[in-house]
């Protein structure tokens, strides 16, 4: 199956242009949001491979407001896309983290922006209480929303390995919530987490997609600085992928998702400031290229062996 874009998966940068009939830019945001594995309701630090700037390395500065951060990062990438649109994302720490009058000002002030077609939020299903759903609802009835949550595996002895603070239990029940308000959902999934093995890298791909969220981001473990992924690694009890070892993992697990699930991203950014390891995932594009030959060389695509899409073709 060839989607579209050309491509054997179904990138998000092809269904954005589907829907809105352009390029679609995601607008990287940092609110100052901190997160209960912070600021001690459930500890300190973060999960072990989270980086000191809360996963917004890469984000806007929160020392500017929402609507300067907007402004600054558009217009740089107006420049790359001249007719593009834009999401704003808020990207760094738990962005449904404060009272729910200080969520709706920030969200609306990103919304009210020139060109923008929707919103997307990273959370943890923690933090998505009965008054931020409604917020939430309220939104998504206004644009094109997705909530972003962090799941990265669901067995919960892997979770409390990495510090993760929530169990599979609570991850399933904010998504079904989310669901029932029509709110699309995204997926963080994590491979190569500390004591996991393919099997189970594959099963929490294969559990994510029996539930059929909107989409998904598949990531590798990155070992960045000042994090205790790092001292795990030093002490040789965390490993990483070769690039080659993980283009063919990525295959396996497009192999099995819906085709319908959009797949937002099947490699992760590591700033090269703080990247200990693997430094081949620097090179984002020759990942990506990879996996496009390895499907080639396969013949194969999303939902290959996806029993749902595979039992519907035999009905």
């Amino acid at each position: 199956m060839i989607y579209p874009t050309g491509k054997r998966y179904n990138t998000l940068d092809g269904y954005m242009k589907e829907k809105f009939g352009c390029k679609v830019a995601k607008v990287s945001l940092n609110a100052g949001f901190s997160c209960p594995n912070r600021d001690g309701t459930k500890g300190y630090g973060g999960c072990i491979y989270c980086s000191p700037m809360a996963s917004g390395d890469f984000a806007g500065d929160k020392s500017k407001s929402i609507k300067e951060q907007f402004s600054d990062i558009s217009s740089a990438m107006t420049k790359k896309w001249p007719m593009a649109k834009f999401m704003p994302y808020f990207q760094a720490g738990t962005n449904t983290y404060a009272p729910v009058e200080k969520l709706r000002s920030l969200y609306y002030e990103a919304l009210y922006n020139e060109n923008v077609v929707g919103l997307s939020i990273a959370t943890r299903p923690d933090c998505v209480g009965e008054d931020v759903l409604e917020l939430l609802s309220e939104i998504s009835e206004k644009t094109f929303l997705t909530v972003e949550l962090g799941l990265q595996t669901v067995f919960d002895k892997t979770g409390d390995i990495i510090r993760r603070g929530t169990d599979f239990a609570q991850f399933c029940d904010c998504f079904w919530k989310l669901k029932e308000k029509n709110i699309a959902v995204c997926v963080h999934l994590i491979n190569g987490l500390p004591g996991e093995s393919k099997s189970m890298m594959m099963e929490s791909v294969r559990k994510v997609s029996e539930m059929r969220p909107h989409s998904i981001k598949l990531h590798m473990l990155h070992i960045l600085k000042d994090t205790e992924c790092a001292k795990m690694y030093e002490k040789g009890e965390v490993a990483v992928f070769e690039k080659d070892e993980y283009v063919s993992l990525i295959c396996d697990q497009l192999e099995i998702i819906h085709p319908d699930i959009v797949i937002q991203r099947i490699t992760g950014d590591g700033s090269r400031e703080s990247l200990i390891a693997p430094l081949w995932s620097i090179k984002k594009f020759d990942v990506l290229n990879g996996v496009d030959k390895e499907l080639l060389r396969r013949d194969s695509w999303q939902g290959k062996f996806n029993s749902e899409s595979l039992k519907n073709k035999e009905g």
